[in-house]
């Protein structure tokens, strides 16, 4: 086992330790806490669906199906894993995004019993025909269910008009013809592939003991060799699908997306660019922004409006959302906006502000033991180190985040609106 301490400047530590087989565990201790959040995830999620095992044939397989996988780990011969955290007292989940599936727990006793249920329902697969054929119909029918789903329709109505070949454009449950093509061998395939220790990463934050954490996780963690994933790039063209698209549901305020897809590939590898287009859009149109004044005063948007950098393996793009009465007229204040920073700059008193504000919001985060195991997540998946963005925050300059202007070109620019059915 390789161990690695890091600290900082804010008084905070953690372990990175690398087991013999390749997986990677993060631990935050913090003793004047009383709870411990952990995760068990696999750098796995629903955009691998083309992929190579140790040099061997590509294989493709249904979309949705890391999702599929996430619901049925939770079975097994002796019970179900949520019976048995529903034993002691633990609060258990799960998520499977883009690019990871994470099993979770949080609990405020008992700890090394709840880690050995987790480590253990994670690592015993078992699947069987009538089973999967159950789940089938239970997340059809979820798929169903967000397809009537304002919100949800109107996130991936944008990515399917902005994406041409990335999986991102695909729901991440997949589609009721496609999970009716999975059976237990694409299971067991997939299983074998990514939920390999190597592939593989175990995030703890709470009041614990590092040298006893890790000693029970390295007798509870069975043997087995490393592989060799390769992925499947997309080869997505610099170009968008549609600039426009609209569903009617029955709502009574009409729904918007608005987002910018970024030409840069892999942007994800530098956490800068991230954290420079996350003050730009602060700056742009946060709560301190002229902006959104103006777009609040005028009735154009709400306080559900927000924005994000969404970003991950070979995708990104900035998106604007929110309620408004007149959603091409918000896009185009947003562009207007833009195009006056990239003309003229922007005030540097706001600069500092956003900044001071941003870098508040990430030292408070680690009063959160939740934030802190979640924050890790990023960490193993995208190399990160947990103190990289507050380092970052109070070295990033005006230009440094000037520059990152580039990111919004109109001209890549989709607005994805779900309208009022008639009479709704």
């Amino acid at each position: 086992m390789q161990k690695q301490v890091f600290e900082s400047d804010i008084g905070e530590s953690y372990t990175l330790a690398t087991l013999d087989n390749g997986l990677s565990v993060y631990i935050c201790e913090k003793p004047s806490h009383t709870s411990v959040y952990a995760i068990f995830g696999t750098k796995y999620g629903s955009i691998d669906t083309c992929f190579s095992k140790n040099g061997g044939e590509a294989i493709s397989v249904p979309e949705g199906i890391a999702h599929f996988l996430e619901h049925k780990l939770f079975e097994s011969e002796d019970g179900d894993a949520f019976t048995k955290y529903a034993k002691t007292g633990a609060m258990a989940n799960a998520f499977t995004s883009f690019d990871r599936t994470c099993y979770l727990f949080s609990c405020s006793d008992r700890f090394y019993e709840n880690l050995c249920i987790l480590l253990d329902f994670v690592q015993s697969p078992y699947f069987t025909k009538e089973t999967i054929q159950k789940e089938q119909g239970i997340i059809g029918q979820e798929i169903k269910m967000y397809d009537d789903s304002p919100a949800f329709r109107v996130l991936f109505n944008m990515l399917s008009a902005m994406y041409i070949k990335h999986a991102v454009r695909i729901d991440i449950a997949g589609t009721v013809d496609s999970i009716a093509k999975i059976d237990s061998n694409l299971l067991y395939n997939c299983y074998e592939t990514f939920y390999n220790p190597s592939n593989m990463f175990l995030c703890i934050a709470g009041n614990v003991d590092t040298s006893e954490v890790l000693k029970k996780i390295e007798s509870s963690i069975k043997p087995c060799e490393p592989v060799c994933i390769q992925r499947m790039g997309f080869e997505e063209p610099a170009t968008i699908k549609k600039s426009f698209i609209e569903q009617k549901l029955p709502i009574l305020t009409p729904i918007f997306c608005y987002g910018y897809k970024q030409k840069i590939n892999s942007p994800y590898r530098r956490l800068k660019s991230k954290v420079c287009v996350e003050l730009l859009l602060e700056i742009i149109c946060g709560e301190a922004s002229p902006l959104y004044e103006r777009l609040m005063v005028e009735g154009l948007i709400n306080d559900e409006f927000e924005f994000e950098y969404f970003t991950g393996r070979d995708y990104a793009c900035v998106i604007f959302s929110g309620e408004s009465s007149n959603p091409k007229r918000v896009a185009e204040e947003i562009n207007s906006e833009i195009e006056n920073i990239r003309e003229h700059g922007f005030d540097k008193k706001l600069f500092s502000a956003v900044k001071c504000a941003l870098y508040g919001d990430a030292i408070k985060a680690f009063n959160s033991v939740e934030a802190i195991a979640l924050s890790f997540t990023e960490c193993a998946v995208y190399d990160y180190d947990l103190f990289e963005k507050i380092k970052l925050l109070k070295t990033v300059s005006y230009d440094d985040v000037l520059k990152r202007i580039d990111v919004f070109d109109e001209d890549l620019s989709v607005l994805s609106v779900i309208a009022p059915l008639e009479g709704s």
